[in-house]
């Protein structure tokens, strides 16, 4: 059998070379266009075409966006722009409509004439979405005429028809993706709802709806930003307290680009700083941050030794300017170059320039015209760097006592044998009872234990000083092995799995809390690159003729006791880990055939960020507004 493949493996001549035709590559390999055939991808079809839209309304055409998810399992995306052209096109003898909807990289964005600015990353925009849809339907409103096109699978049913008459303008692009393709086909509303509120931030003066008919109260939300970035700002940091009332707002449009810049500080410890370019989130950053963070430090620095507020040798580092920030920096270029491992990283060099030059023309006019906010803001950072030389020492202390050596050992820590981190996972158990527990149940082959003993610092309103005074922490932080904040290093992670794995009850989703707040402030990147899971234990043991059953939620449990229909039936809740045996806790939690774990994820970075002010934050009346609004959710919360 082995040689006939090798035999057949030899052969390799014209036969092999295999053409796609039309969209087949598509079909053929959605994950090249997409990223993926899971719900992510699912979601991209949405935003392709959505972006279309949104290059109108940049070019200046059109500017209202409606989506709807139907309950036919279809999504609508209608604008009120110029329309798709109509006319035939002259090389490819069928209309622009059809060549738009059958040919990849075909569009508006690649003559130069067309779009001055496109915010597609991938440019197959409405070809991929027709060829991964069951179904499209095209309508354009032009000219007077109602044009339509039907496709199957991206392949026309008939050539573009005449159907009516209007007075309107625009596109609606009607799709049902198509269930060969995707994993699912349940597109998620809240997702899409932050999405395009972000959209509307990102664009002043456009106008984004959403309406989801497929349960039986329709949801409808719809938004428009005539602040644009500068509300963005506003937005994010509504619950903190901040230094100066109003946002700093920069703006500078030449020929090729366009540089939007929006920041404000708050009395808090944590930077936040969202980049887009051509309203694609940058989450790996790129040269327009850096070019925003070279300038914000050199600028902070020129006016404080300028008007004498800093010392003659004093300095004040970029971590100490942006201790408390809050920006949002938005760039708009003719040719974006986009690198890194999500291609979500801005590569264009001449970027980092122009941003640098657009913060010191506009930033250093801003501190003239405000001394007072100036002064404020220098003696911030001032304060700021005196912190962070004090917990620099108190980090250099613990260093040179241990505590903070990634070569040593966390207290308590069982850890595991397998020498490779990728093959490994450490769970972070409550308590010693539940702890010892799990170390007599794990596989120590690549299961880690770290008990949790005492209580966890709310990382949300303590200095990094008190960060790294607190016992659970230290050890948290010598067990991952890749330090936090400006020192954290991914590549030397002890363990691909950080497993949260705390009681069912109140208690334990506030230790969870707690945790993911640390996650979230000093190793986001754990979050982003999903490493940092929970852990799903059970709520019941059944026990009938013999037979064990484990629910893990109420309605789990009654539909498993309809099914044994009730008689002689044993039912024990369980109120914490410590009350199940090794083999149980085995099981039931660990076992990685059999267990439930909820990937801790950050689609949202803006939507958690808020979430973890309102919880963990310094005003009570936020966290009993939350709480009562998400009643339901508060003894399973999950960010």
């Amino acid at each position: 059998m082995k040689d006939e493949f090798l035999e057949k493996s030899k052969k390799y001549d014209e036969e092999d070379i295999q053409v796609l035709e039309g969209l087949e590559p598509v079909r053929k390999r959605p994950g090249m266009y997409i990223g993926s055939t899971d719900s992510r991808g699912l979601h991209h079809l949405i935003t392709e075409v959505v972006d279309n839209s949104i290059d109108e309304y940049l070019a200046g055409y059109g500017d209202k966006i409606e989506v709807v998810l139907g309950k036919d399992g279809s999504c609508t995306v209608r604008d009120n722009a110029r329309g798709i052209p109509c006319g035939m096109h002259k090389t490819e003898k069928k209309s622009a409509v059809e060549v738009v909807m059958t040919k990849l990289h075909a569009g508006g964005k690649f003559g130069g004439n067309g779009y001055k600015v496109s915010g597609g990353l991938h440019g197959v925009g409405l070809s991929c979405v027709n060829a991964l849809s069951s179904t499209v339907e095209v309508t354009v409103y032009q000219g007077g005429i109602v044009h339509f096109m039907r496709f199957h699978r991206g392949i026309p049913e008939a050539p573009l028809t005449q159907i009516g008459a209007t007075e309107r303008t625009g596109t609606t692009v009607k799709f049902w993706p198509d269930p060969e393709i995707f994993e699912t086909l349940e597109f998620d509303y809240s997702e899409l709802k932050e999405r395009f509120r972000e959209i509307a931030f990102l664009n002043s003066g456009l106008t984004i709806s959403i309406e989801d008919d497929r349960g039986e109260t329709p949801q409808k939300e719809s938004y428009v930003f005539e602040g644009g970035i500068k509300q963005f700002v506003s937005y994010i940091n509504e619950n903190k307290e901040k230094v100066f009332a109003e946002p700093i707002y920069i703006r500078v449009v030449n020929p090729t680009n366009e540089v939007e810049i929006a920041f404000q500080y708050n009395t808090g410890y944590n930077e936040i700083i969202h980049t887009y370019a051509n309203n694609i989130n940058t989450q790996e950053g790129g040269t327009h941050l850096i070019g925003f963070r070279n300038a914000l430090t050199k600028i902070i620095n020129e006016y404080g030794k300028l008007n004498k507020i800093l010392k003659e040798n004093e300095k004040l580092s970029g971590e100490d300017v942006r201790e408390g920030l809050t920006a949002i920096v938005s760039v708009k270029l003719t040719e974006p170059q986009f690198e890194g491992q999500t291609k979500t990283k801005l590569g264009n060099s001449e970027m980092r320039k122009i941003v640098e030059d657009a913060m010191q023309e506009k930033f250093t006019e801003y501190l003239e015209e405000n001394p007072s906010v100036a002064k404020d803001l220098v003696l911030k950072c001032i304060t700021a760097k005196r912190a962070r030389d004090a917990a620099r020492n108190a980090r250099d202390m613990t260093r040179r006592k241990g505590i903070l050596d990634s070569i040593g050992m966390a207290e308590k820590l069982a850890d595991c044998s397998n020498p490779d981190p990728k093959q490994c996972e450490i769970y972070l158990v409550e308590g010693d009872s539940a702890g010892g527990t799990a170390k007599s149940g794990r596989d120590r082959n690549f299961q880690a234990i770290l008990p949790l003993r005492g209580k966890i610092l709310n990382v949300e309103k303590a200095s990094m000083h008190k960060v790294l005074e607190n016992g659970i922490i230290k050890n948290m932080i010598i067990a991952m092995g890749c330090g936090i904040s400006s020192e954290f290093d991914e590549s030397k992670l002890k363990y691909d799995k950080i497993i949260i794995m705390t009681d069912a009850d109140v208690d334990g989703s506030h230790i969870r809390i707690l945790l993911l707040t640390f996650f979230f402030r000093f190793m986001q990147p754990l979050i982003t690159n999903g490493h940092i899971y929970a852990a799903q234990p059970p709520l019941y043991k059944i026990e009938h003729n013999k037979q064990v059953y484990y629910c893990y939620s109420d309605e789990e449990l009654n539909k498993k006791l309809a099914e044994l229909g009730n008689p002689k039936c044993s039912i024990q809740r369980y109120k914490g880990l410590g009350e199940m045996n090794a083999d149980q806790l085995w099981e039931t939690t660990m076992d990685p055939k059999r267990r439930i774990l909820i990937q801790i994820t950050m689609d949202d970075a803006i939507e958690a960020d808020a979430i973890f002010t309102k919880l963990m934050g310094n005003d009570p009346e936020l966290r009993r507004a939350f709480i009562e609004e998400n009643a339901k959710l508060v003894e399973d919360l999950d960010i």
